[in-house]
């Protein structure tokens, strides 16, 4: 008998690999949550699911037949219950009675955990979803849509379209794509006047590309737009970090100053009075770090900041992303910047936090090129991005 054994981070994904590899007639003979151990055994790496597959076991498949699929039966719920038979009647031997007891009792235990986990999924509700459809769910999954969300959309699709546009794929992909359009919300690029001061910070966890972003903004600005521009950092806990924003400062002719405490950061606001955009840069704090959040509180009350800027990386995960915006919401985020774009494997992860923030999206960052490989965010160009339709950099 052939046995293989799938380790993947969640049971679903388990499941996808089985199917994928071995057919819907697979039989799942064990599974167990195991934990990678690091540093020689000191510490234990994350926990992953490891499922044990035959082809070779008679065991009724849970998984839906071809043509159409429960929507439980796809987050792995087993098969309804057959009709129920006269008394005096022989019913067929279950495959199961043949197995081991052992087996059979793993069995037990993965349909028990199968099924609860598909009732807390679809909160005890059916669905029947017809091929293309289940095949768009499966989609969404493979660009990092969260398995919640992925849901929705596909149930909205199966309410909305009437069903002889769902045998259309482009026509569904177009309305996914107005579905996630209505989620996103943007704030348009930064409006400079004439006669007028707009002080612009960008605040964000350490390593997501505020001083680049900075950079390019005022190479923009200054260059394209022909305003007068200046730059002020708060970022002293880094070495290097002053250091290049002055070189960019350098290069594009921009007045910066370095600024360490609050009474600083006045004077040095009242130093750019005759300028029309200053953008402010500042150190990457932790989400966790209650102490320094509070800090930087104060430093943009006395900047007296029109706009504050929340600058994510969408290479993070969806949990970390929504956290990191509930914790910066305390120093007065307006508006949201999504960097990295083009290291990021693919981008549906970003689509919770720009539900739960209620922040408007600012800006988009597609690499490291200043004063290029940035755009102002455009919801339908986001959305085609997110399901694979357009190219991360534009053309």
């Amino acid at each position: 008998m052939e046995v293989r054994t799938y380790r993947a981070s969640t049971m679903h994904e388990a499941l996808r690999l089985v199917r994928r590899e071995l057919g819907p007639d697979a039989a799942v003979l064990h599974t167990r949550e195991i934990r990678a151990r690091r540093l020689l055994g000191w510490m234990s790496g994350s926990a992953q699911i490891e499922v044990t597959a035959s082809l070779d076991v008679n065991v009724p498949s849970r998984l839906p037949p071809p043509g159409r699929r429960r929507f439980s039966d796809t987050l792995g719920q087993g098969p309804p219950p057959g009709p129920a038979t006269s008394g005096g009647v022989d019913h067929p031997p279950c495959p199961q009675a043949n197995l081991p007891e052992s087996v059979q009792s793993q069995l037990t235990e993965l349909q028990s955990m199968l099924k609860d986990l598909s009732e807390r999924s679809l909160r005890g509700r059916q669905h029947d979803l017809p091929e293309e459809l289940f095949r768009l769910f499966t989609e969404l999954l493979d660009v990092e849509v969260p398995e919640e969300l992925a849901r929705e959309l596909v149930e909205r699709v199966q309410t909305d379209v009437p069903n002889v546009e769902l045998a259309d794929p482009l026509l569904v992909k177009a309305r996914i794509v107005s579905m996630i359009e209505e989620g996103i919300r943007v704030a348009g690029p930064i409006t400079v006047s004439p006669g007028s001061q707009r002080l612009v910070a960008l605040v964000g966890p350490t390593g997501v590309g505020k001083t680049t972003t900075i950079a390019k903004l005022a190479a923009n600005y200054r260059l394209k737009e022909k305003r007068r521009v200046g730059l002020i950092t708060v970022d002293t806990y880094r070495i290097a970090a002053v250091e290049q924003l002055r070189t960019y400062a350098d290069i594009i002719d921009l007045p910066m100053q370095v600024v360490s405490t609050p009474r600083e950061m006045r004077a040095a606001v009242d130093q750019m009075a005759e300028l029309e955009l200053i953008l402010m840069d500042t150190a990457g704090r932790s989400p966790k770090d209650e102490v320094r959040i509070q800090e930087l509180k104060t430093f943009l009350g006395e900047a007296a900041a029109d706009e504050v800027h929340l600058v994510l990386s969408s290479i993070a995960g969806s949990r970390a992303l929504e956290q990191t915006a509930r914790r910066f919401a305390d120093v007065g985020t307006t508006a949201l910047v999504l960097t990295k774009l083009d290291e990021a494997g693919s981008l549906g992860n970003v689509l919770p936090v720009l539900r739960s923030s209620r922040l408007p999206l600012s800006y988009l960052t597609n690499g490291q090129n200043v004063p290029d490989d940035i755009e102002i965010a455009d919801p339908d160009r986001l959305a085609r991005v997110v399901l694979g339709l357009d190219p991360v950099a534009k053309r």
